[in-house]
């Protein structure tokens, strides 16, 4: 999608860009695969869980078929809706039984598609089939990562996976953070590479849509003036840190430590990924 800007009227649109949802329906959202979200975000029993974290406005979530379990029966693509809940959009399919369920929508999809999931089907956009039908070189997203769990893998905005190598039982796929990983074949994939890929050059503009997003603002630790609050706090001055290395909230090294543990390894990881 290509990106909008604005001119600079007021100083929040100075460097306000946004995406230009062209292809998004404008439908309202199917009312059997909508449910609300709860209200609170990033507390648990009142006390902060997750930092810089807020609700934001109100949102229904979409329920998503991740599994593509409804077999062999073709799927049109009636519209493409807009997801608060995630980076790339999702496609409202409706089945030739009657049934309608959306899917993440991967670039390309178009509303009047059919497309279809099956243990081996066209190599087509939109399509679900288990890995070892995949033809080699195939961009693909939502990967299960176990059998019938339904994809756990390449699910946002911009991204796709590289099927690499066929063995026995399992396929070697290069995922977008640069690792190897290897994966049952009888796991299902979709084909494409999912849409909205412009979405991390979109510059938000202003504090106030980035708290109606959800987001608080973040303070820096050497800004704080209670010690306690943060490894680097306690100083009214800039006179840095204070210590050899940045710590993060909790005391732990930010910059060089490797935090993978040996011991909990997997043996499917093949290859490191970008910075690892």
């Amino acid at each position: 999608m290509p990106l909008k800007s604005y001119r600079p009227i007021t100083p929040s649109l100075r460097q306000l860009t946004r995406l230009v949802k062209s292809e998004v329906t404008k439908n309202k959202p199917e009312k059997s695969l909508i449910v609300s979200k709860k209200g609170s975000v990033g507390r648990s029993g009142g006390r902060v869980s997750v930092r810089h974290r807020q609700a934001g406005v109100k949102k229904y979530y979409r329920i998503i078929d991740f599994k593509r379990d409804k077999q062999n029966i073709p799927a049109k693509v009636v519209a493409i809706e807009y997801d608060p809940n995630r980076g790339p959009n999702v496609a409202l399919l409706s089945y030739a039984d009657g049934e309608k369920r959306y899917i993440l929508a991967p670039e390309g999809l178009a509303v009047g598609a059919v497309v279809v999931s099956a243990e081996k089907a066209e190599p087509e956009i939109g399509n679900a089939m288990q890995l070892m039908n995949i033809p080699l070189g195939v961009a693909i997203h939502n990967i299960e990562l176990n059998p019938g769990r339904g994809g756990q893998m390449v699910r946002g905005a911009g991204l796709g996976a590289r099927l690499l190598a066929k063995e026995e039982r399992y396929v070697n796929i290069k995922l977008p953070s640069g690792e190897t990983r290897k994966v049952l074949g009888v796991c299902y994939a979709t084909i494409g590479v999912l849409g909205n890929a412009d979405l991390r050059h979109v510059n938000i503009g202003k504090a106030g849509r980035n708290r109606k997003l959800g987001w608080r603002p973040q303070v820096r630790g050497v800004a704080m003036p209670d010690p306690g609050k943060h490894p680097h706090a306690g100083s009214y001055k800039t006179t840095g840190i204070g210590m050899p290395s940045p710590k993060s909230p909790w005391g732990w090294k930010t910059r060089g430590k490797k935090t993978r543990r040996r011991t909990h390894t997997s043996k499917f990881i093949l290859g490191k990924g970008k910075g690892r």
